[in-house]
């Protein structure tokens, strides 16, 4: 199963992102992807196996993944003080892949019915979810 973690600016939420998937599942291949060579960083120093940076890399996986992980901002167009290009959050939108993301009010998205929570909480929560989305795909 391929999973994507995309984050960007310090790369802080793709960081924590990892770290709790590699607790949640410490054999599953972890693909981070950074819109800097900053976030990228974070998230391989927190237990990645694989890296890359750029909106190349990032419209390339997305192309094939099957969990794609990160913030909402990534869906948003000059998210993350327009790291998110309009390329990143196409492909991350038009990817097939399932994405299960972390509600920050950051980027300028509000999503209704989403109560406030603190982020360690929202994280867990992501980490959860694509847990069980590759047990359910395990034959």
């Amino acid at each position: 199963m391929k999973i994507l973690v995309i984050d960007g600016q310090g790369g802080g939420v793709g960081r924590s992102i990892v770290a709790a998937m590699k607790a949640a599942m410490p054999d599953q291949q972890l693909i981070a992807l950074g819109t800097n060579v900053q976030a990228t960083a974070a998230m391989l120093k927190a237990g990645a196996d694989m890296g890359a940076t750029g909106e190349g890399a990032i419209r390339y996986q997305c192309k094939s993944a099957d969990i794609i992980l990160g913030v909402t901002g990534i869906l948003h167009a000059n998210a993350m003080l327009g790291e998110i290009t309009p390329a990143i959050a196409a492909a991350v939108s038009l990817s097939e892949a399932q994405k299960i993301l972390v509600p920050l009010d950051r980027c300028g998205l509000i999503i209704a019915g989403v109560e406030k929570q603190p982020l360690e909480s929202l994280i867990r929560k992501a980490a959860e979810a694509a847990a069980a989305l590759t047990t359910k795909n395990k034959p």
